[in-house]
């Protein structure tokens, strides 16, 4: 008698299989390369300063020491930091919001003597490392008055950044022209299409703009640390850098302070994220 042929699975469970083993091992791996870093600061956050570095290590607080989070309110006003370095990300995804759906709109939409030479030397800057620009801007800056005050850390995303414009002339660029032309034979002027047409469907670009423009602006140190020189008007980030002493670090409270500090962040992925 000749053997039965061996019964495979279906294809939709092969794929599904597929799927499912891709996705365990991706979950895994996030949880690997983000659990361990976040829960070390978790767990570091509720130690008292004996544990942090103890031998043999102490990998659960024993006791749980919530008086950390109470102590580095009080030592630094880190509410009145967070609010700071929140209106100052707010100005920047406006500035950036303004000012890279206006420029890219017009590289993927106007047509312009040098349009296309414009758009290589703006991907060109690009390339240029920001530590360069540090002390020119400083120079400038120094010279129109804006040192100490917010200016230089919100004023620059009001003229474009480069990536963002990128980013958002690429997207516009997939939107049919059909739309445009429709729009334009009931009447549409130019700032009409922009504004009715191209900014309504351009909301995925918009949201990953605003994203990474608060997560770049809340986790700032350089910039607020060279123009920035009154203690209220302080970031979150030279907040916490205050814990450091010369001779003592105080990491339990550093940490408490940072896992207050992503807190933010968090809750705007988590609202945004169905647009990444």
């Amino acid at each position: 008698m000749a053997p039965l042929p061996a019964r495979s699975l279906p294809w939709n469970w092969t794929r599904r299989l597929n799927s499912a083993l891709v996705f365990v091992t991706l979950t895994a791996l996030a949880a690997l390369m983000i659990g361990i870093p976040i829960g070390w600061m978790a767990l570091t956050a509720f130690k008292e300063p004996g544990q942090i570095f103890a031998w043999p290590p102490v990998y659960w607080p024993d006791p749980i020491r919530w008086q950390n989070f109470t102590d580095v309110l009080t030592q630094i006003p880190l509410m009145r930091f967070a609010l700071n370095s929140f209106f100052i990300a707010v100005m920047n995804i406006v500035g950036n919001l303004f000012s890279c759906t206006l420029v890219a709109y017009s590289f993927a939409r106007l047509r312009f003597p040098g349009r296309n030479t414009l758009f290589m030397l703006l991907l060109a800057t690009l390339m240029i490392p920001g530590q360069i620009m540090l002390l020119p801007r400083f120079v400038v800056f120094q010279w129109l008055g804006w040192v100490g005050s917010y200016l230089p850390l919100i004023v620059p995303s009001f003229f474009g950044n480069a990536f963002f414009i990128f980013l958002m002339r690429q997207y516009i660029m997939t939107i049919p022209r059909d739309l445009d032309e429709a729009a334009r034979m009931d009447g549409a002027s130019t700032w009409d299409v922009f504004f009715r047409i191209i900014l309504p469907l351009c909301v995925p670009p918009m949201m990953v703009t605003g994203v990474l423009t608060f997560l770049w602006t809340w986790n700032e140190f350089l910039d607020p640390l060279i123009y920035i020189s009154r203690y209220e008007d302080y970031t979150i980030q030279l907040g916490l850098n205050m814990l450091k002493g010369r001779y003592n670090i105080q990491w339990n409270l550093i940490m408490a302070g940072s896992l207050l500090g992503i807190i933010p962040p968090t809750i705007l992925y988590f609202f945004a994220q169905k647009y990444l």
